[in-house]
């Protein structure tokens, strides 16, 4: 659905942009970096501030400014009234338990992933990954395979929008790069992510489309590096994803 400019709250956009601009590498921030990082004002950054303080968001020690436990309840809000999360749970538990490794199931959110659900493998050094999380697109299975799905000028959009980053030596970054990888995605059905993001993690991904959300997802599983290649892991854990994939179209 398209909201007309009249109807749009500019306000509360700009509050909810303030307290997006946290995040792992902005825990704590002081008025002129969340200025900076979402493009108001400085004046008008410290009236979101100081009213998301006073609503108990937020806490400051008069300098640096950091969120509270309260922004929990946006999620939460989600989570209790959205029928996914219950779901897609069971799915991605025994995803989990049937490859010993960390499942999970994502979204597009802009140029980046959001994670919507995860389920932790029942061993020792399992990788975690927890909701809510958003990280580049470019640089991951689950956005590889989601920005597959979408025409080649949606995806020169949503790299042009994304802060192209090299997070390991391994991080491919350039356009043609890029795009030989969503084009394999699309091709091969699946993506794959050999410690781009992150030394010592490979992860796989598959599109689980839902007609009727109008909306795809990706379900994904990663691994260390440590106990299988990307060979062996296309081999071992791809069939079990593509089962998984199979349960949760049924469900949704």
């Amino acid at each position: 659905m398209k909201v007309n400019d009249r109807d749009f709250v500019g306000a509360m956009g700009k509050g909810l942009a303030v307290i997006e601009a946290f995040d792992a590498s902005s825990q704590r921030m002081t008025l002129s970096e969340v200025a900076r990082k979402t493009g108001l004002t400085r004046p008008t950054a410290r009236r979101y501030l100081l009213s998301l303080t006073r609503l108990r968001y937020a806490e400051t020690d008069g300098k640096h400014f950091w969120l509270t436990h309260r922004v929990l309840r946006l999620g939460h809000a989600f989570l209790s009234s959205s029928p996914l999360p219950k779901s897609i749970q069971p799915v991605l538990d025994q995803l989990a338990e049937g490859t010993k490794e960390a499942a999970s199931l994502s979204t597009m959110d802009g140029p980046e992933i959001v994670f919507l659900a995860s389920s932790v493998a029942p061993r020792m050094m399992a990788a975690t990954i927890n909701v809510g999380l958003h990280l580049p697109a470019y640089c991951t299975a689950s956005g590889r395979i989601l920005l597959a799905s979408l025409s080649e000028a949606a995806i020169e959009r949503l790299l042009r929008a994304a802060v192209s980053r090299k997070f390991t030596p391994k991080t491919r970054t350039s356009r043609q790069e890029l795009l030989k990888e969503i084009r394999n995605a699309r091709r091969n059905a699946y993506a794959v992510n050999d410690e781009e993001l992150e030394i010592g993690v490979r992860s796989i991904a598959v599109a689980v489309a839902v007609p009727q959300l109008q909306k795809n997802f990706a379900m994904a599983v990663s691994v260390h590096a440590g106990r299988m290649s990307v060979t062996e892991m296309v081999a071992r854990i791809l069939p079990k994803l593509q089962s998984g994939k199979r349960s949760l179209e049924q469900v949704l």
